[in-house]
């Protein structure tokens, strides 16, 4: 039998819309998502990217016998419609605030008699109950088939890469002592038993990471945590024999990846469960029992981790000084590498690519936390671009380069962005570039009630760019974990995010403040900081409340080449200038010859 033809998009659908037909399925829906509902996917869960070619982090493919669309979000829109382009998927774009228009758009496209299938395993429980309720009884869900395996011959295996301790001197709290606080979060909601899943709360809960997942070092893996021991399900072949031995002694015990739902289906009499139906699969819900109690509610882990104590914090401030003394030798590097009119052509990549090298030069550093943004020009009004070999753009001319990029270190992840100017700028990018910078100051220099739920932070930010008619399409700030996932939550410095309960900002959160302007085939600036909530100077307490502010931890000059000084005012100028002193201070221990000269030159007062 002559194997199918499946070298791009097309062809692919094809083969699904058979696979559909057979099993007499009128609906397939292709989440970005995986069991752990990760941001980022194992290679074996990338179904959507392989079947459409759409390579964003966000997305979900719908594909009927004569439809196919990727819905996605603003930061995506330029890259989807080229990558789609000659595919015969539709772009479907997706508002701020709008994640599951795919679901409205089934449940007014399907007809009485029938069929969606989805995989459930990899389908959040939140989305499916909305799509229950969107499809109505007439319709019929399946969530018992997983169509990628009847079409995907060459589909990845799963991950083997080996578990490790984080070491001792990181975590503020022994496992032993996280499971007991554990313990009593899950008292307080009447639990005696919490099944997790998502893989950043597992790893921060046993103290141990991994290299699962590309940029975010964690595992993949579920826990069942119960009120005298926890199990941790998790590959063959993935602990080390000591490290099993250790979780063991301590009260984890430790089984097969596979055995998490007949564990859940073996819960004991009497058995109380806390599950976090924003982070848990439909088909890890379908495991238990009707007869066991369920209680719905955030995992406190998640909101635990989101608290950095203060050790981890000084932790992060070590970490900041290695990671903005490798920026700035990158950036030394840079500009005599672009003042050069002998050198050798330098592209996005190789940006990328010294970028990394210089990171890896410095103590503790792992990995990258994301795949770098290295955008020139129009690839900068790109929000999540990614150079790839034969598009790529050469660094020559005049213009804009935006580099979004980041580090994992064993003290702490970071993540940074910053917008330097090749050969001559113009008035308007000076323009943009102010307006962005007085952004980032707005919401740095805020003081806000602790407990202010961080979506309302949004719009101090954004409010010198509204006045000027200008917005952007992505969030001003997201959490960041402590040597975890670049994005983490609860809390959320976005006008598309709900102002709920777990958004409350509290002392120890690290998030980003990012905003940007973005001129589609022209150029994109963005500037972005890291900033730790702390309690505002002088005591923090008023009469009307406990007051927060952010200490910024980021060090890494703003490049004041792009500075308009006419449309600062003086207190942001002088915001600017005692960041620049700080960064000189803390930066210039680890630097010397040309990049320290490059630190002082970039530093001075404007």
């Amino acid at each position: 039998m002559q194997t199918p033809d499946q070298s791009n998009p097309a062809s692919r659908l094809s083969q699904l819309r058979s696979a559909m037909r057979a099993q007499h399925i009128d609906a397939c829906i292709v989440p970005s998502a995986d069991p752990h509902l990760s941001e980022y996917l194992p290679a074996r869960w990338q179904g959507r990217e392989w079947l459409s070619g759409f390579t964003g982090s966000v997305g979900t493919l719908v594909v009927t016998q004569d439809f196919a669309g990727v819905w996605t979000d603003g930061r995506y829109w330029e890259q989807a419609e080229t990558e789609l382009a000659g595919s015969g998927i539709v772009l479907k774009k997706i508002p701020s605030g709008a994640s599951v228009l795919y679901i409205d758009w089934l449940g007014e496209t399907m007809q009485p008699g029938q069929t969606v299938a989805v995989d459930g395993t990899v389908l959040g429980l939140s989305n499916a109950r909305l799509l229950q309720q969107a499809l109505g009884a007439q319709v019929t869900l399946r969530t018992d088939t997983d169509l990628l395996q009847a079409v995907w011959p060459q589909r990845p295996a799963m991950p083997a890469a080996p578990v490790v301790e984080h070491a001792a001197a990181y975590p503020a709290l022994s496992r032993i002592e996280k499971l007991a606080v554990l313990r009593a979060g899950m008292a307080a909601h009447g639990a005696s038993h919490h099944v997790i899943s998502t893989l950043d709360d597992i790893a921060w809960l046993f103290n141990v990471r991994g290299a699962d997942v590309s940029y975010n070092p964690v595992f993949l893996a579920h826990a069942l945590v119960g009120p005298e021991r926890a199990t941790l399900f998790v590959a063959d072949g993935k602990l080390p024999a000591i490290l099993r031995a250790t979780l063991e002694s301590q009260g984890v015990d430790v089984a097969a990846y596979e055995r998490t739902a007949a564990a859940l289906g073996e819960l004991p009499a009497g058995a109380t469960l806390l599950l976090d139906p924003r982070r848990i699969t439909f088909g890890t819900r379908q495991a238990v029992p009707e007869s066991v109690p369920v209680v719905e509610a955030i995992n406190p882990t998640t909101l635990a981790k989101s608290r950095k104590t203060a050790s981890e914090a000084a932790h992060v401030r070590a970490t900041m000084e290695q990671d903005g003394a490798a920026l700035c030798e990158f950036f030394s590097w840079l500009d005599s590498t672009l003042a050069d009119p002998q050198r050798a052509p330098l592209t996005e990549i190789g940006v990328d690519e010294h970028l990394t090298a210089c990171r890896a030069r410095r103590a503790h550093f792992v990995s990258p936390s994301f795949g770098t943004i290295a955008g020139f020009n129009a690839h900068g009004a790109i929000m999540h671009y990614h150079a790839n070999a034969g598009s790529e753009a050469t660094i020559e001319g005049d213009g804009l380069l935006l580099i979004d990029s980041g580090g994992q270190y064993l003290g702490g992840t970071t993540d940074i962005t910053r917008v330097v100017p090749v050969g001559t700028i113009t008035a308007e990018h000076k323009r943009d570039f102010t307006l962005v910078l007085r952004s980032i100051i707005a919401l740095s220099r805020a003081q806000f009630p602790r407990g202010v739920k961080s979506p309302m932070l949004d719009a101090i930010a954004r409010a010198p760019l509204w006045a000027e008619g200008i917005d952007f399409g992505h969030g001003t700030g997201h959490g960041v974990g402590f040597f975890l996932n670049v994005h983490e939550g609860p809390q959320s410095i976005s006008q598309s995010a709900m102002p709920e309960p777990q958004t409350a900002m509290e002392i120890g959160m690290i998030t980003s403040i990012e905003p940007g302007i973005y001129r589609p085939g022209q150029w994109g600036i963005r500037i972005e900081n890291l900033v730790l909530n702390v309690p505002a100077v002088p005591a923090g307490t008023t009469q009307f409340g406990e007051f927060l502010r952010f200490e910024t931890l980021t060090l890494c000059p703003i490049d004041t080449r792009c500075v308009e000084r006419s449309l600062l005012r003086d207190d942001e100028a002088a915001w600017l200038n005692d960041y620049h002193a700080t960064v000189r201070a803390r930066l210039a221990p680890h630097l010397a010859g040309d990049a320290l000269a490059w630190l002082e030159q970039r530093t001075g007062a404007i």
